[in-house]
């Protein structure tokens, strides 16, 4: 169940990497549903991750900087050698291979340490 999923990763960032996260939510549809998870970081910023079946978006917001790994097949990044996963480095338009993790509890580390080295800056 997509919820429990949700917590685990919850509990991850928080054990794992409360030095960067302060807290986070399950934000949740109008039927009660799991949507995604929101953890929010010490500069304010916030880190959403959605997972739906086969489908996955780690998606970091910086003021206007978006880093996201997702795997929606957009035509528009076929020649991405990862297709269809591909990461948003920066912003929308700028989009290179993606190796993150499969597993949800990989990649959410994965995630959260590129968050931790971009925070370090």
């Amino acid at each position: 169940m997509i919820f429990d999923v949700y917590r685990r990763l919850y509990k991850i960032a928080l054990k794992e990497f409360d030095d960067i996260v302060v807290k986070g939510e399950i934000i949740r549809l109008p039927s009660g549903a799991p949507l995604k998870l929101r953890l929010y970081l010490l500069d304010n910023s916030f880190v959403d991750v959605w997972i739906s079946k086969n489908k996955y978006s780690y998606h970091w917001q910086k003021g206007s900087l978006i880093f996201r790994h997702d795997n929606a097949p957009h035509e528009k990044w076929k020649f991405v050698k990862t297709f269809p996963k591909h990461f948003h480095n920066g912003s929308e338009e700028d989009v290179v291979e993606s190796y993150i993790s499969d597993d949800p509890e990989v990649a959410i580390r994965e995630f959260l340490n590129f968050v931790r080295n971009k925070l370090k800056l």
